[in-house]
C-alpha cells in the first residue's frame, strides 16, 4: 500500500522578489460584493501606492489610463500609482483588492508592479483559486482584528504579490478596446487630470489645447465615452472619494480641494454620481460619525 504521507522538495534555487531593503507594506484589503448597491469608484488615482484587484464575479468595463478594457471574472487588474482608473457601466460585479505602498522592483519606478506600457489586465487561469483564498484570509483576519493580524497579512500580501508577478510576467496581454487613443484625446485627459482642481470650462480647455471646443469634445468622447465636462466631474468626485476614505478632512474642505466653490453643489454632484451624499459614503466605509463642519 502506498504511503499516504508525501514530501516535495524545493527543486530549484530561488531569489525572493523582496528583501529587507525593498519590503513593501500592505495598506488595506477591500471586498466589493456583486450587488447594484455597491458604491461605484469614479475616476481617481493613488499617488503613492499600487492597487491589485481581482474580479471575482461578473464582468465590467474599466477606463484605465487612456484605454477602455472589458474585464471578466478571474481577471487581475493592476493600477500602478498615479494611473487614473474608472468603473464604466452599471453592471454589478464582485472584486477583491489590496493596496501596497513602498513597492520597489528592479527596472520599475517606485510603486509600480508592471511596466508603464504593459496592459493592466491579466487572466489568472489556474491561479485564480489561490489568489482568491489569499484575499479572503487577509480580509477576514483584518476585519475581525485577529491577534497579530497585521504581521500575518503582510506575509500573505508577499505571497499574493509573488503570484501577481508570475501572472503579469508570463501571461499574454489583454488587448485594450481602443489600443490607439487619439493624440488630442490623450492631451485632453492629461490636461483635465492636471487641472481638475481648478475652475475649467470647455472653452478654456479648447484655448489651452489650441483646438475648437466642439471638435475637442467630439474626439474625446469617441476615445473615452465621456464628454470633457463629464470626465471633469467624475475626476473630481473620484478624488473626493479618495479623500473621504483616506483622510478625516471636513466635507467642506474636500469640496474645495476637488474644485467646487460650494459644498451644496458638491453634495448634489456626489449624490448624483455615487448614489448617496458624501457624509453617508464616509460613514458606510468607516462606521464612524462624521466630523463636525
Amino acid at each position: 500500500m502506498q504511503d499516504p504521507q508525501l514530501q516535495y522538495l524545493v527543486k530549484r534555487n530561488y531569489q525572493p522578489a523582496f528583501t529587507s531593503e525593498t519590503m513593501p507594506r500592505l495598506l488595506y484589503v477591500s471586498r466589493r460584493p456583486p450587488t447594484q448597491e455597491a458604491h461605484p469608484r469614479l475616476l481617481h488615482a493613488h499617488p503613492d501606492f499600487v492597487e491589485v484587484l481581482l474580479i471575482d464575479e461578473g464582468s465590467a468595463r474599466f477606463l484605465i489610463g487612456d484605454n477602455t478594457y472589458e474585464v471578466q471574472s478571474g481577471d487581475l487588474l493592476v493600477f500602478n500609482s498615479g494611473v487614473v482608473h474608472d468603473e464604466l457601466g452599471n453592471s454589478p460585479f464582485g472584486s477583491w483588492c489590496i493596496a501596497v505602498g513602498g513597492l520597489r522592483l528592479p527596472g520599475l519606478r517606485e510603486n509600480a508592479l508592471i511596466p508603464e506600457d504593459a496592459s493592466p489586465v491579466y487572466p489568472t487561469g489556474a491561479e485564480r483559486t489561490d489568489l482568491r483564498a489569499l484575499y479572503d484570509v487577509m480580509f477576514r483576519y483584518l476585519s475581525n482584528d485577529r491577534p497579530d493580524c497585521e504581521v500575518f497579512c503582510h506575509r500573505l500580501m508577499l505571497a499574493l504579490l509573488d503570484r501577481a508577478l508570475t501572472i503579469t510576467g508570463s501571461t499574454s496581454l489583454r488587448v485594450p478596446a481602443n489600443p490607439e487613443p487619439s493624440s488630442l484625446a490623450h492631451q485632453v485627459q492629461e490636461y483635465i487630470d492636471q487641472h481638475f482642481r481648478e475652475p475649467l470650462t470647455l472653452q478654456e480647455l479648447g484655448e489651452a489645447l489650441h483646438a475648437s471646443p466642439y471638435y475637442l469634445s467630439h474626439v474625446f468622447k469617441e476615445a473615452s465615452g465621456y464628454s470633457p465636462m463629464q470626465y471633469l466631474t467624475r475626476r473630481r468626485i473620484g478624488e473626493a472619494q479618495n479623500l473621504l476614505v483616506e483622510t478625516d478632512l471636513p466635507i467642506a474642505r474636500i469640496a474645495e480641494e476637488v474644485g467646487y466653490d460650494t459644498q451644496n453643489y458638491f453634495n448634489l454632484q456626489f449624490s448624483k454620481h455615487v448614489g448617496m451624499p458624501p457624509r453617508k459614503f464616509r460613514q458606510s466605509l468607516h462606521g464612524t460619525p462624521e466630523r463636525e463642519e
